[in-house]
């Protein structure tokens, strides 16, 4: 409401006509573009080979290509934008959804599945995000997804309740009140679709993008082919092709930068060696810099204060022992040596949280024998829950 969303923020400092063009057109269709990007396979067949040999893992073209995808959302931010009612947001987050079927005949179940990424995943990574989410859904005994229980639910309200409903939430998307959880299922609420003909031996086509809902990529694998291809002398010679169609809404940045994304992905392709290793992660600025700089000065507060009491390492809680026993006595704080630590009652973990709650109650002079009356690992799981309640 008032701008803000869960999914994404809004995109301050637009040029004129990059503000202006959602008012022009403010339908996701109405902005539609449609282009063929062909991938020459032969990149990808000497890497699986390679890998193969020297790993014993058989990566396949979709997850190379969704591995792409995902670095190119991560590397090309404005790609990961999308438009609600004339505003353009930047995502907040990247996903992919993906529509599978379970078995290849005509009344087989069709699972609509969404993977989430952080965007500096490496191959490996995705290739495992995608293959266990997957599996996990295609097991016999799996339970029901939960874009499948959403729209389950919505299907068993008669005609006219379905019609309302839907009505309901597309002004709550509209009006960004829309329940996290129902962005969370919805697999419209993506950075990108995308479409595998390959298993059904068609080739790519150009599908639509959704009005409903946030997707502003759409991409269809085509199946790989054979392609006559001449050079600049006129000799032919035969390529090993597999075309992806894709939808993209013009809205969200200009042609030029479409152009130098596309073609960002087709080198991921092309050389998939790029993908193996993951990304660094990115420096922290404002709110979660800040957030974390809190936490580091206390838990630097409770370490200086509790020594190896709050220490992860094994080797640091000596080295803390040792130095707190050299410190000059005083006779209103205790010396904390783990031998000196008698607890007057046991306190157990589901106990924990509620000291933790009630520790701002305690009189300072009294805090002290209330984490003597922990166990380590009781006095390590308050401290984690403080850093986070703060």
């Amino acid at each position: 409401m008032f701008g803000r969303r869960s999914d994404g923020k809004k995109v301050k400092d637009l040029q004129i006509i990059d503000k202006a063009i959602s008012y022009f057109m403010p339908m996701r269709i109405d902005a539609v573009q449609y282009t063929t990007i062909p991938f020459n396979c032969a990149g990808m067949d000497k890497f699986i080979l390679e890998e193969k040999k020297r790993s014993g893992v058989h990566y396949s073209y979709t997850e190379i290509i969704i591995a792409a995808i995902v670095r190119m959302l991560h590397e090309r931010p404005k790609a990961n934008r999308f438009v609600n009612d004339c505003v353009i947001y930047q995502r907040n987050y990247i996903s992919v959804s993906m529509s599978v079927l379970k078995a290849l005949k005509d009344e087989g179940e069709e699972l609509t599945l969404k993977f989430y990424f952080k965007g500096t995943e490496s191959l490996p990574e995705v290739r495992k995000i995608v293959n266990d989410e997957i599996a996990k859904n295609m097991a016999a005994n799996a339970e029901v997804h939960e874009t499948t229980k959403a729209a389950g639910f919505l299907c068993k309200l008669p005609n006219w309740m379905f019609k309302t409903a839907m009505w309901f939430v597309r002004k709550m998307d509209k009006h960004n009140c829309l329940p996290k959880s129902l962005i969370h299922a919805s697999p419209f609420h993506t950075s990108m679709y995308v479409a595998d003909l390959r298993s059904i031996k068609l080739d790519k086509i150009y599908h639509h993008l959704y009005n409903f809902g946030t997707t502003t990529i759409f991409g269809v694998i085509g199946k790989v082919k054979y392609v006559p291809v001449s050079n600049i002398s006129g000799e032919v010679r035969t390529e090993k092709r597999m075309d992806i169609g894709f939808s993209l809404d013009e809205r969200v940045c200009d042609g030029l930068y479409w152009r130098n994304t596309l073609k960002f992905v087709n080198e991921l392709v092309d050389n998939p060696s790029l993908l193996l290793e993951p990304l660094p992660e990115p420096e922290l600025t404002g709110k979660a810099l800040k957030k974390k700089q809190k936490q580091e000065k206390m838990l630097k507060k409770a370490q200086a204060k509790y020594g190896y009491m709050f220490s992860d390492e094994n080797g640091d809680k000596e080295n803390n022992q040792t130095e707190l026993t050299q410190e000059p006595v005083k006779e209103d704080k205790l010396i904390m040596q783990e031998v000196a630590v008698e607890p007057k009652e046991e306190i157990k973990d589901e106990q924990v949280t509620e000291v933790a709650e009630n520790l701002t109650n305690v009189e300072n002079n009294k805090i002290d024998d209330v984490f003597n009356s922990l166990s380590p690992e009781e006095r390590k799981t308050l401290l984690k829950k403080l850093v986070n309640n703060e």
